[in-house]
């Protein structure tokens, strides 16, 4: 008789905290950004996320995969940093210093639309047949939210705003299909395109010398996104798919965030939560789910499997 598997442990309480987290970072940019300019804000996020990265490989026992890289290693770690974290969330930071917290955030997430969009001439793939419904689905939800659900006027009170948001998914994208071919340990890859993002962070702060005084209050801000909107939650996130029998089974459960996000944006911020933010991310969300239908299907074809066979279900 051969022996079971050793219990890995559920995936779910991983992925949970770190949803948890990213639900109130759109606060915490909002709560920054009052007196910090973007530039600054990404500079101590960074230095803070790579800091706090360094600390998971070592408690991982990985400091020397991240000694022992090679010139040409490096250079793909400051192409990625390049992209993300500096190009990404720099746009981002933008997007959210011009939008109410409710509108940039879920603009932001038209990314899987984008990348599949993308994924297409890049890859060498073939569109998929629902990948166009998808797409006019998220456009759909980009024009209610942007517009504020005025669809016959459409009036869009700040389209530079909007650009940025949906242009941040543009990089994310392109940083996800840059980092296909990296074969390195995800947490060694991580820190050091963190680390090579700070550093052009700070040698753009020193280029531009923006004013830097702010409350405390800002500061700690900006903290709190270098650890639980990139560090620490990137690192969470990677254990709850290192214990997923597949990415679908956690991956889906990452379109949860934007609805959490309301919250805290509500009741911390002060912002009215509009109806038109209510059904542009639904709509988002559904084109998301549309072009991910392939792993949704597989995902509830396991867990009727396992409620049949009598398995719990974690």
């Amino acid at each position: 008789m051969s022996a079971s598997p050793p219990d890995r442990g559920s995936p779910y309480p991983f992925a949970f905290a770190a949803i948890g987290l990213w639900a109130t970072v759109a606060t915490a940019f909002e709560l920054a950004l009052a007196d910090l300019p973007p530039l600054v804000v990404l500079a101590v996020a960074a230095t803070v996320a790579a800091l706090a990265l360094v600390g998971v490989a070592a408690r991982q026992g990985k400091l020397g995969l991240l000694l022992r890289q090679t010139p040409r290693e490096l250079g793909r770690s400051a192409l990625l940093g390049a992209l993300n974290p500096f190009a990404y969330y720099l746009v981002l930071l933008h997007a959210y210093a011009r939008l109410p917290a409710q509108q940039a955030q879920p603009l932001n997430y038209t990314w899987p639309i984008v990348l599949s969009l993308l994924a297409a001439p890049v890859l060498g793939q073939r569109l998929r047949l629902r990948t166009l419904p998808a797409a006019l689905l998220g456009l759909a939800g980009v024009a209610t939210i942007s517009t504020r659900g005025e669809w016959s006027a459409l009036a869009i009170d700040d389209p530079l705003g909007v650009s940025l948001a949906v242009g941040s998914s543009l990089i994310w994208a392109a940083y996800w299909l840059a980092s296909l071919r990296d074969r390195r340990d995800e947490v060694v890859r991580l820190t050091l395109a963190f680390a090579f993002g700070a550093l052009f962070a700070w040698i753009a702060l020193a280029l531009a010398r923006p004013p830097m005084s702010a409350p405390p209050g800002a500061w700690a801000a900006a903290i709190y996104v270098g650890l639980f909107e990139m560090g620490l939650t990137f690192a969470l996130w990677l254990r709850a798919l290192a214990l997923a029998a597949s990415a679908s089974q956690v991956g889906i459960l990452v379109f949860i965030t934007p609805f959490l996000s309301l919250i805290p944006i509500h009741f911390i911020l002060g912002e009215p939560i509009l109806p038109a933010t209510l059904g542009g991310l639904g709509l988002i969300v559904a084109g998301v789910l549309v072009e991910s239908w392939d792993d949704v299907r597989g995902l509830l074809r396991r867990r009727r499997a396992s409620v049949g066979h009598g398995q719990h279900v974690s």
